[in-house]
């Protein structure tokens, strides 16, 4: 994969000639040559960096012979010339051929086989991601319905149960598996009829589904049905043998439509066993119980506002999708379905979801109609020119606030969060998912504002599940008459309606 540039406004030649076509819709492919004289000239300035910093034995400080450095350091050399200037061509491109990519650039062939030989040229290919053409809707006078919650006692204990389980202590188990317990597997995956593994994950965490997941849970992202029967009749040490089709909308294109063969075996397991109420008020240092619950409605009126601002963010999605028309990639890439995946990853940590419960959550997103997931695709898109049409910027501060958020509802410590992001390459999905709340925001606060009861807009968000579906499965259909319920218990009120001035 090709670096992305931090910045277009180099003015560095790297490239003798740039070539763009389109490949498909909302894709550019680039083709950039290099000539032979620049490398040369880039491989004699690396070599002389590395001459004047290097001490090699029997020779001072920068002055080891050019054909000794080259022998022992060419390699090295080369490769780390050849990324740099691939990556300053490429910069090169996108500006002078006003390109604005929305996705990291993907190099047609294996970066690996190209290389840097003295006196020739270099010639690579890359596919980059743009925005397709189209015009916004009108965003002015648009009816959102603002749904709302009220804080009961109901809605307290829920949380402060949560809030047990979350800070309860895991006790070691050898079978006898139930609801909720935590298995530590190996796991490889192999393609029907292959010997070689697709993935092997050694170190993967699985749980118990539960009966309202109908016995339903995921392996690597995968739906296993049954997986809960399946696990019940294990114990420590076995080896399970599962099998399951790839989604058409997993990560990885070789996984979508296969049929897999799965070998579990189970390396270890927990039992969360929940704290007590009083060992949750030591934990907080809240001092007795009445503070707890104070504490609890607080956390309770910030869940409340941001399901009250994605309930009204869907609204203008829903209004966007509708009123947008503009061809899409008729197959779905690794990197939009990775992205699509990773955006609604940060949205249910910031909820406040248990990783286990967010895994599951992607794992029946990953199973949408593919329908669903070009509407996601095509709301990225949209998105992505919303915020360009209200220049909208996200700064670090605001990286860490949503990161700050993510941990409070976690219940943990903010740099815990920012270095789990950080090593699973998701911080930038942080910043634009920030971006496209921010835009979205700002074109809700031109709308006109129909505040209704909870209740009401549960039932019709549950109508609406209903129309769009058409495969259900006792896991989803459970759970939404969960909520459907929760939410419905959550707040009354009589509608209302303002309208917000857009500043």
């Amino acid at each position: 994969m090709v670096d992305a540039p931090a910045t277009t406004e180099s003015k560095s030649q790297t490239a003798s000639d740039i070539k763009v076509e389109d490949n498909g819709p909302a894709c550019k492919r680039i083709t950039i040559t290099i000539s032979a004289d620049t490398i040369k000239q880039k491989l004699d300035d690396q070599v002389g960096t590395l001459s004047a910093n290097t001490a090699l034995p029997g020779f001072r400080k920068g002055k080891a012979p050019r054909q000794l450095l080259e022998r022992r350091f060419g390699e090295t050399v080369r490769e780390e010339t050849k990324t740099q200037i691939m990556a300053e061509a490429y910069a090169q491109a996108i500006e002078e051929k006003d390109i604005k990519p929305v996705g990291e650039p993907e190099p047609t062939s294996d970066v690996k086989d190209l290389k840097l030989i003295p006196g020739e040229s270099l010639t690579f290919t890359i596919d980059v991601e743009v925005t397709p053409e189209f015009d916004l809707p009108p965003l002015d006078g648009i009816e959102i319905k603002k749904p709302i919650f009220e804080i009961t006692k109901e809605r307290i204990q829920a949380e402060l149960d949560r809030q047990c389980r979350q800070l309860g202590i895991a006790k070691k188990i050898d079978g006898d598996f139930q609801e909720g317990d935590i298995l530590a597997v190996q796991v490889t995956v192999n393609k029907e009829g292959e010997t070689e593994p697709l993935v092997t994950d050694q170190y993967a965490v699985i749980s118990v589904p539960s009966k309202d997941a109908g016995g339903r849970g995921p392996v690597l992202g995968l739906m296993i049905d049954g997986l809960a029967g399946i696990l019940k009749a294990a114990k420590a040490g076995d080896s399970i043998a599962l099998k399951a089709v790839g989604p058409e909308a997993y990560e990885r294109e070789d996984v979508r439509g296969a049929s897999l063969n799965l070998e579990v075996r189970i390396t270890g397991a927990e039992r969360p066993e929940p704290a007590t109420v009083e060992q949750v008020v030591e934990a907080f240092g809240l001092g007795n119980e009445e503070n707890l619950q104070e504490q609890m409605r607080l956390g309770i009126g910030q869940q409340n506002d941001n399901e009250q601002a994605s309930a009204m963010r869907e609204q203008l999605y829903d209004y966007l999708a509708k009123a947008v028309d503009f061809e899409l990639p008729k197959k779905l890439s690794a990197a939009q379905a990775s992205r699509n995946l990773e955006r609604q990853r940060i949205e249910l940590l910031e909820r406040g979801l248990m990783p286990a419960e967010v895994e599951e959550r992607l794992a029946e997103i990953r199973e949408e109609s593919e329908a669903n997931t070009q509407l996601r695709l095509k709301l990225f898109f949209v998105m992505h020119r919303l915020a360009d049409h209200f220049d909208i910027e996200v700064s670090e501060q605001e990286v860490n606030g949503r990161i700050a958020s993510i941990a409070a509802q976690r219940g943990v410590r903010p740099d815990q969060i920012r270095s789990e992001l950080s090593q699973a390459g998701r911080l930038a999905d942080v910043s634009r998912v920030i971006r496209e709340h921010k835009a979205a925001d700002k074109a809700i606060a031109g709308a006109k504002i129909v505040e209704i009861p909870a209740e009401e807009w549960a039932s019709e968000k549950s109508g609406q599940s209903k129309k769009k579906t058409k495969k259900k499965t006792s896991s989803t259909t459970g759970k939404k008459k969960t909520n459907a319920k929760n939410e419905a218990s959550e707040g009354s009120g009589k509608k209302k309606t303002t309208t917000k001035n857009k500043k």
